[in-house]
Order: structure tokens, then sequence, then C-alpha cells
């Protein structure tokens, strides 16, 4: 087949392109068996307008531009021309028929230029239908002409479907690849916003802690140092687990970490019916609830100048339900959605749950996640 010309790796198939030229080899039977000088020089002339034509095609492989078309067109033109007194140029319709298929997508119309080329066949039969005279076309010929133009076109029109196909499918393979890139990209931003976003604060509050009691209380003072050192630590560990796809340490390691960081704050946290040791979630849920509680608790420390925290995490309506409440100022944060609170609410609705917001006294997050969802 001629399907090769318009395969991909373009630099490539150029040159193996060059084969298909061994059909011209039928030119020349006839020449070979009839003898004459003047056969010769024609058959010779049109085989070098056709290698111009190939070489044309070839170098315009995969470039939508009109000359592929024009070029088709001549291949067609030369078989016309040729056949009536060379026979063996029915391997100029071959050619023209094999080409179709991979520069034009639409099948109707690549069957509908079969007809036509076809057509034109039998209508330079009934023109040149002379026996014995030096331009003539026989059914015979005729009939070969059509059938191996057919044969091989719509051998190709496959092959180019497939090429499309192919081509359609590694073009969406790039695009998903680009599009988990993006995920990812995201994922880590958020990660590493709700990780350093939470801790860095907490080193802060530690450390203009530790330096209102460097003269006071100079041993308390090196705790919060301390302190600071192991938060920074526990950073570094978190920002490493963030980037290589573990998200939390659970739920109620994240409420321990929020006592402290609240006690650090001067904030009361108080517990409302909070899971000791299993909460009855998979993992994905476990994690959305564990960040979330680490960004809320960080725009308390940071906005909210609240004295108490209430954190209330139970089932309800076959939901598992977190809120967290304070009774301090709304967050700036909060009322335009920054980045932390809309990484939050990404998270929460790729699970099917739902993120609510209340700014009557102080602030109450809600997040219900759907019970029973597979980890």
């Amino acid at each position: 087949m001629i399907s090769s010309v318009n395969n991909p790796r373009p630099n490539t198939k150029k040159r193996w392109a060059w084969m298909w030229l061994a059909y011209t080899g039928f030119l020349f039977i006839e020449p070979a068996m009839d003898p004459s000088r003047n056969l010769w020089l024609a058959t010779l002339a049109s085989f070098a307008i056709f290698v111009v034509i190939f070489a044309f095609y070839v170098s315009a492989y995969g470039e939508d531009r009109p000359i592929r078309f024009w070029l088709i067109a001549a291949t067609y033109v030369l078989g016309l021309a040729t056949f009536p007194w060379n026979q063996g140029a029915s391997t100029y319709f071959v050619y023209t028929a094999a080409f179709l298929p991979f520069a034009i997508a639409s099948v109707p119309r690549v069957l509908a230029l079969f007809a036509l080329e076809s057509g034109g066949i039998i209508a330079e039969h009934y023109i040149f239908n002379h026996p014995h005279t030096t331009f003539h076309v026989d059914w015979p010929n005729a009939i070969i002409a059509i059938g191996l133009s057919l044969v091989i076109g719509g051998s190709n029109i496959f092959f180019a479907e497939q090429k499309r196909h192919d081509c359609k499918l590694r073009l969406a393979q790039e695009q998903n690849v680009a599009l988990a890139a993006v995920a990812e990209r995201e994922r880590i931003a958020r990660d590493l916003h709700d990780v350093l976003g939470h801790t860095l604060s907490v080193i802060v509050l530690k450390a203009e802690l530790a330096g209102r009691l460097l003269d006071r209380d100079p041993a308390r003072a090196a705790l919060e140092i301390a302190d600071v050192e192991h938060t920074a630590r526990t950073a570094l560990a978190e920002v490493r687990e963030a980037i290589g796809g573990y998200r939390s340490r659970g739920l109620i390691a994240e409420i321990e970490a929020a006592r402290r960081t609240l006690d650090a704050a001067g904030v009361t946290l108080l517990c409302d019916a909070m899971p000791e040791t299993n909460t009855g979630l998979g993992a994905n849920e476990e994690t959305v609830l564990a960040l979330a509680l680490r960004e809320a608790v960080t725009n308390i420390v940071r906005h909210a100048q609240a004295t108490t925290c209430t954190l209330r995490f139970h089932i309800e309506d076959n939901q598992h339900r977190l809120s967290v409440e304070d009774n301090g100022n709304t967050p700036e944060t909060i009322l335009r959605e920054g980045n932390g609170l809309r990484g939050m609410r990404e998270r929460v609705e790729a699970l099917g749950g739902r993120l609510t917001l209340d700014h009557n006294a102080g602030t109450r997050l809600l997040i219900a996640l759907p019970a029973g969802r597979s980890t």
C-alpha cells in the first residue's frame, strides 16, 4: 500500500516513501514487450513528470496545503494522458486512489472522487475504443485499472482512518498528561499553602511569645524557642510528605496540633463529640477534613482575635459533619475566599461534599461529606 507517505515521523517516512515508486514498474512492461523508440521516450517522459509530482507530494507531507490536492489531480491527469498509448499507466490511477484517503478526511467525499475517477477511465475507454490503433483503451485494461484503484484506495481508507484515530488518541493522551501535570501542581500548591501557612503562623506566634518572655522568664522563652525548632522540623517533614502525595497525618492528630496552636495564641479549644481513636472516615475523607481544620485554625490564629474555638464532629443525615466555630472577627480572607478557602472548597466538592460559612457571631465553618463512600 502507499499509505506510508503520510504516516507519522515525517523525516524517516519521507525517505521510505520513495520505495513506493516501485509501482511505476508497470509503465515499462508495454515498452519492453513491444520495443519502440517513441514509446520508450514518451514513457520515460511520463515517468519523469510523475517523479517530480511524487517528490512535491512527499515534501508536502503533513501540511494542509492546497498543493497536495493539485498534485493528486496532476497524477490523475497524467494517467488519463498516458493510458491510451501505454496501458501500464493504470498505475497512475492507483496512485491517485491511494493518495486521496490521506489528503481528504471525509470518507463520503473520497468515495465520490473514486466514482469520478472510475467514470473518467470509462469515458476514456469509449473515446479511444479503437483496437489496433496507437491510442486505444480496451475493456479488460479499463476494468483492471478501476479494480486496482478501488481495492488500493479502499484499503487506504482504512489505514487513513486508523492513522487519524491514532493521532486523535495521541493528542488526547498528551492533553491528559498536561492536565494531570496541572492538577498535580495545583495539588502541591494547595498542600504547601495548608502546610506552610499553618506551621509558619505557629512559628511566628511562638517566636513573638519567646521575645516577650525573654526578659521576664528566660526558661519559658527557651522552651518556646525549642518548640519553634520542633515546629520547623515538623513543617519540613510535612512539606516532603505533601510533595510525595501523603497529605495529612489524620484528623485526630490534627485536632491535637490545633489544640497546641490555639493554646499558644491564647484561644481555648472546646471539643464537642470529637472522636478519640477512630473517626470512621476513609483515607481521602480524613485527609480533607484534617486539612480543612488546619486551614480554619490558621485563619483563627492569624485574623479572628478569638478567645474560644469549638470543634464538633458527628454523623447527621448520612453525612460526616465537621464544624469549626470561633467567637472572634470574620477574617477578610474568609470574606473574599482566598487560596486557602478555595483549596478547601475544591477538596470537599471533589468528594461530593459541601462547605458552608456563617458569619453571625464569629465564624462557623461547616463541612459535610457523604458517609459510606469508598476509600
